[in-house]
């Protein structure tokens, strides 16, 4: 999940150099969103993790 983070941050590195505000703010976003569900899913299987182990 993070590697599509990166790509769509890739896309909009690219789209916005290239002039594509449209494009570039789009794949900004869903990187953005990407990126906070990954942190999500991280901390959730570390607090599991924490709680099986007491």
């Amino acid at each position: 999940m993070l590697y599509y983070a990166l790509v769509f941050l890739v896309i909009a590195l690219i789209a916005g150099v290239l002039g594509f505000g449209g494009i570039a703010g789009a794949s900004a976003g869903m990187a953005q969103l990407l990126f906070f569900l990954f942190l999500a899913f991280l901390v959730i299987s570390l607090v599991v993790g924490f709680s099986r182990r007491t």
